[in-house]
């Protein structure tokens, strides 16, 4: 145990630094993801035809293919076709886009529980359809998803794993170099799973407390009565 503890401490630096690189790619991924999944959300529910069908098409590809395919076709397969992109970039496309198709289902649920009166309710006071919607529904709902959305950021910071297969240098890339100075893979992957279970045990109770906070009063009564 002793000798992990010194092993841990004497490579916490460069962990660290990993772990940096892992939360700016959770945070981009996310904040991405949350626009793309906003929009494809609200073209579900009040879209066109048109807007609904592409909605449906890009949640069902994102959501229906693996993250690793998603980031080699990125990274490896669009030069064939003459776009390039750095490393870095791929990353973020390749998690803003597959968070985007599971957020989009979580704002279509909440979008969807908030029910049709509301809307009848502010156009028969003279609202138009898109001030209810960004002003009565879109507040409540996004509310309302916190609970079930609230996977998203942690599922999504375990998901950054996969960047390390085109070396950007986040927590897994740190490792295997670790792993590779040391001829200690078991202590190195041991590191990296405790500085993830920190950041995941703090990230989780972030997110507990922004539940709290947010919660509408009577609303969950409401709800399961609709």
């Amino acid at each position: 145990m002793s000798d992990f503890v010194s092993f841990f401490i004497r490579f916490l630096p460069d962990l660290m630094k990993g772990a940096g690189v892992t939360l700016i790619l959770t945070a981009e991924g996310v904040t991405a993801g949350f626009v793309l999944g906003l929009l494809a959300a609200y073209a579900r529910v009040y879209g066109s035809k048109f807007w609904r069908g592409l909605a449906i098409g890009y949640i069902e590809l994102f959501r229906g293919t693996p993250l690793l395919m998603q980031l080699f076709i990125i990274y490896y397969g669009l030069p064939g076709l003459g776009v390039t992109f750095s490393r870095e970039l791929s990353a973020f496309l390749a998690l803003g886009l597959n968070s985007g198709a599971y957020q989009a289902e979580y704002l279509r649920g909440s979008i969807l529980a908030i029910g049709d009166g509301q809307m009848m309710a502010g156009r028969a006071i003279g609202m138009s359809r898109f001030k209810v919607i960004w002003h009565v529904i879109l507040p409540q709902a996004l509310r309302l998803a916190i609970p079930a959305w609230s996977n998203e950021p942690v599922s999504l910071l375990k998901s950054t794993a996969v960047v390390f297969l085109i070396a950007v240098p986040e927590l897994m890339t740190k490792a295997k170099s670790i792993a590779a100075q040391t001829y200690n893979p078991i202590g190195a992957y041991l590191a990296v799973a405790v500085v993830y279970l920190a950041i995941v045990y703090l990230l989780d109770a972030f997110l507990r407390w922004l539940e709290r906070t947010s919660r509408i009063p009577g609303f969950d009564m409401e709800g399961k009565k609709a």
